[in-house]
């Protein structure tokens, strides 16, 4: 692996569960700037490999390196500091339900306590980029699917992180508003962040020449480019 050029690294990382191996020996590499996809179907490792990523789990042997974090480097008390290197982007979105639009995004801005005449401004900017800014006092469960993660990729944006994690970002919605978070994803990218995806629809990211891996059974295996 080139270690001097890749952002997001596993370098044979195993994490057990119960009985079997979640994943088993996983070797991946992202140079930055790159918009990595990992394939396969649920159950099958996908969601695991991000949360590696996110520092949420540390695998049993092998390293996990995301920017300058090392998995068995990285302390309890350094996650809020990598939450805001690492953006995360979820399936089920995970949003505030009582807090409108704009206060899903301030909410996480004023735990890391960015003052608050930067927050309104940031926020303003985040809004306008994922196309929500006439919807900024709405409560979530008014939006739509797709307006719903528009909102989760702009809380994950935050503090402009280096690299985003989308898990499933289009799992639950229709094919038009799956298509829509994508090209907003690949805009995000060509702004300089690094995206890493997993996804179980090849249909929706070929076409681009991303960088794959097919995850089945907690193993994966690098594949050509979609």
């Amino acid at each position: 692996m080139d270690h001097a050029q890749s952002l997001i690294e596993f370098d044979g990382v195993t994490l057990l569960g119960k009985k079997d191996p979640i994943v088993r020996d996983i070797s991946l590499s992202i140079v930055g700037g790159d918009f990595g996809v990992v394939i396969g179907p649920t159950g099958g490792g996908k969601t695991t490999i991000l949360r590696l990523a996110h520092f949420d789990r540390k695998p049993d042997s092998g390293i996990v390196r995301v920017g300058s974090y090392r998995s068995d480097r990285v302390e309890d008390g350094q996650l809020p500091e990598i939450r805001r290197h690492i953006g995360m982007i979820f399936q089920d979105f995970r949003l505030l339900p009582d807090r409108s639009v704009q206060d899903n995004i301030s909410i996480a801005l004023e735990l890391g306590r960015v003052p608050r005449r930067l927050i309104r401004r940031r926020v303003e900017d985040l809004l306008h980029q994922v196309g929500l800014g006439a919807k900024r006092t709405m409560r979530p469960m008014l939006l739509s699917g797709g307006e719903q993660q528009r909102l989760g990729i702009a809380r994950a944006l935050a503090y402009d992180p280096q690299v985003l994690l989308a898990d499933e970002p289009t799992g639950n919605l229709d094919r038009e508003a799956a298509q829509s978070i994508m090209g907003l994803l690949r805009r995000i990218n060509h702004r300089g962040t690094t995206v890493l995806m997993a996804t179980h629809d090849v249909d929706l990211v070929q076409g681009h020449g991303y960088p794959c891996w097919i995850v089945e059974q907690g193993t994966l295996k690098p594949t050509s480019p979609l």
